[in-house]
């Protein structure tokens, strides 16, 4: 039992490291435009070269190594990040850095699917969902921690420091994989190429609920991701006020996350979404009032937090509750999830250029609100499947 919960633990401790890097990339971007002269818009493709890389390679990873040991691909998946981020602090050109991350990515892309599956099965059925939360809590509190960490340090001692302590993490972490963890074999449920792990996607409920999630959570990091540049006036371009808005918002989304889980088993996942992304898309209209002084900024960091990240858990519950594959939907809305991330990197890029940094809030609550429809749309082609299949 207590070398279960060591696994889990380390897993989780894995989990923070890989999203981290994803993380602290928001927080990083004014050193990384300064350090290689290109614009915030520029230093900001970086989050979707990570993204992007992550969400395409890391269900074909999956696929590919679903033979393997569980250990192996954990392994696998750290070497990988270790090698991205090691080379992302070595990076002499901006070109380099985005080769760097995208290694980097295949192995946070990798990681995260397969340690969330390595605990469940370690824990057994009595206590899988406690396992799984203990990794999942690890990119919590990346969100919380490991971001706001990784951009002080940045602007203490520059954004390679940070990259260095990513990579000497991710090494420490693969030794106690070694010691922890098992060579588990994949389970019965596991055996299945690509094609079949793409299959869920010809179901048009799959289809809208993985929708909602890569609309909804570009939405919500396109601020995050040039929160820098949105937060400018608040916080004067210092490093330590931006990472103290990062943390606030970080620890209004861990309580938020556990918070919609239990609102998602009282009410169910659909109104628990409704009614973030209503909330959001308030929050997200109000940014040109909130971002003008500190004192706002960290109010609205708080309700952005606690809301926003609050929208995954009862996403996830829904998917579950689609019944079929569910593990292979799950992953797949892991990859919609660093869909999101790629294309907030893209689209915040190109409001900023065109509109100005003053704009991106009401380009966020324009995607809440189409999140908010597919997510109705999913809803209502849910009811008429159950229909269907209750007709005699």
């Amino acid at each position: 039992m207590q070398r279960r919960a060591g696994a889990a633990f380390v897993l989780g401790v894995g989990a923070f490291a890989v999203g981290t890097c994803e993380l602290v990339l928001a927080g990083l971007l004014p050193e990384l435009g300064r350090s290689f002269q290109v614009s915030a818009a520029t230093a900001g493709q970086v989050v979707t070269v990570f993204g992007l890389s992550a969400a395409i390679a890391g269900p074909v990873l999956a696929a590919s190594s679903v033979q393997w040991a569980r250990r192996r691909v954990l392994l696998l998946a750290l070497g990988l990040y270790l090698a991205g981020t090691g080379s992302s602090a070595a990076a002499g050109t901006f070109g380099l850095l985005l080769a760097a991350q995208v290694v980097a990515a295949c192995g946070a892309g990798l990681f995260l699917p397969t340690a969330t599956v390595t605990a469940a099965t370690l824990a057994g059925p009595e206590r899988r969902g406690r396992a799984v939360a203990t990794v999942t809590t690890g990119m919590t509190v990346a969100i919380a921690v490991g971001a706001p960490l990784g951009t002080a340090l940045a602007a203490l001692a520059g954004w390679r420091a940070t990259m260095v302590v990513l990579a000497g993490l991710a090494l420490v972490v693969a030794v106690a994989v070694l010691t922890w963890i098992p060579p588990v074999s994949p389970g019965s449920d596991e055996q299945f190429g690509l094609r079949e792990r793409l299959s869920p996607l010809v179901d048009r409920r799959v289809l809208l609920l993985l929708g909602t999630t890569s609309v909804a959570f570009t939405a919500i990091y396109v601020p995050y991701t040039y929160i820098s540049v949105v937060a400018e006036d608040a916080t004067g371009g210092d490093g330590v006020r931006l990472a103290s808005i990062l943390s606030v918002l970080g620890v209004a989304g861990i309580a938020g996350n556990l918070l919609a889980g239990r609102l998602a088993d009282r009410y169910g996942g659909r109104p628990v979404v409704a009614g973030a992304l209503v909330g959001l898309t308030i929050t997200f209209l109000l940014t040109p009032y909130w971002s003008a002084a500190l004192p706002s900024a960290l109010i609205a960091a708080a309700a952005y937090g606690l809301i926003g990240f609050g929208i995954s858990a009862p996403q996830t519950y829904r998917i579950l509750g689609l019944g079929g594959q569910a593990p292979l939907t799950v992953a797949l809305n892991g990859a919609a999830l660093y869909l999101a991330i790629a294309l907030s990197g893209l689209i915040g890029a190109v409001g900023i250029t065109t509109t100005g940094a003053s704009a991106l809030g009401a380009l966020a609550a324009a995607g809440t609100l189409a999140a908010l429809g597919l997510s109705e749309a999913a809803h209502r082609a849910t009811v008429r499947h159950a229909n269907r299949i209750a007709r005699p």
